[in-house]
């Protein structure tokens, strides 16, 4: 018969070699099993309409769009992040060291490719509101696919390095039984903060510092009835193009209103945190940003709005429903 420390043990066989669970009430354990569970539903569910109604309508297959596609894949990567997040909530992990590898390693190139995305999306816009008479040539869905692939790969490859140690020597960093650690070097911690953030970020401000200016002007102009804006580009800016930039400003903000709180605790405290519940704040509305992107294309975009009745409905299985006007 168990006593009531062998019932805080991950592993009560093991004794004083197994980590200690987070003890709470069954209510509230119940209750956070069902928030995590229906957020990695929401967000692989949403991101995976994304995903499906940009692959199938070609009248989507815009360089714009495939970078929304390429959000949404780290975003869908993210809701399986989710998952492996409920099998630590009470603070145990019981899946091995291998798929502790494999949980921290997607966290982290999901989130990176996130944010690489991100940049490219920023440069994207920059380019179609404030040099709109060379978008066209200067931004094609070849230049738009190579980018996000080396945006994944320059992600991928980072992290592995970044993570070696930890991907060579599975659970080596392990005080007890029943965790899943990561060591990272502070070198390697600050580098990550520096390339992963503060780099990105302040592209990603710039550009969009410079697009909302030309946007201002274009208002300014169209309020006064003039036709032609006077710009650093001497070019009338199509007004949809400013429109898309204000919708894609807007998954922008939200982005950053996700993610400094993370990078600014890492920068500050190492994994950020001073208790456990600061930790899972953080960390939470780091991967919160996955669910929020999808929601906010529902309400700015009715292209997507038209393609998620179109899954629903399944005409996308009938023939020829690749090609049409979805727009």
């Amino acid at each position: 018969m168990r006593t009531p420390d062998e019932d805080e043990l991950c592993y009560p066989h093991l004794g004083n070699s197994s980590c200690r669970r987070i003890v709470r009430s069954h209510s509230a354990s119940v209750l956070f099993h069902i928030i995590l569970s229906f957020i990695s539903v929401l967000t692989v569910t949403l991101n995976l309409l994304v995903i499906i109604s940009i692959s199938h309508f070609k009248k989507l297959h815009t360089p714009t769009n495939f970078l929304l596609l390429s959000l949404a894949v780290s975003d869908f990567s993210v809701g399986f992040v989710w998952v492996f997040m409920i099998f630590l909530i009470n603070g145990c992990w019981f899946l091995g060291p291998g798929w502790c590898v494999f949980y921290v390693a997607l966290g982290f190139i999901s989130t990176s490719a996130s944010v690489g995305t991100v940049v490219l999306i920023s440069v994207d816009r920059y380019v179609a509101v404030c040099d709109p008479m060379h978008y066209q040539t200067k931004v094609t869905n070849n230049r738009a696919q190579i980018c996000i692939v080396l945006c994944w790969a320059g992600s991928a490859l980072f992290h592995c390095l970044r993570l070696n140690n930890f991907i060579e020597n599975p659970g080596e960093f392990d005080s007890c039984a029943g965790e899943c650690a990561v060591y990272v070097l502070p070198v390697a911690r600050i580098v990550n903060v520096v390339l992963s953030f503060i780099i990105p970020v302040t592209i990603i401000v710039i550009l969009y510092v410079r697009v909302f200016m030309v946007a201002v002007s274009q208002a300014q102009a169209m309020r006064s009835h003039v036709t032609m804006v006077t710009l650093q580009s001497s070019q009338k800016v199509n007004r949809s193009e400013l429109k898309a930039a204000r919708a894609l400003g807007v998954v922008v903000v939200v982005f950053l209103m996700c993610l400094t709180p993370f990078y600014f605790a890492t920068l500050t405290t190492g994994l950020g945190v001073k208790n456990i519940s600061s930790y899972i704040f953080v960390i939470c509305l780091f991967y919160v940003n996955s669910l929020l992107n999808p929601v906010i294309y529902v309400f700015l975009y009715p292209w997507f709005r038209k393609c998620v009745k179109c899954v629903f409905s399944l005409q996308i299985l009938k023939s020829g429903s690749s090609e049409a006007n979805i727009l």
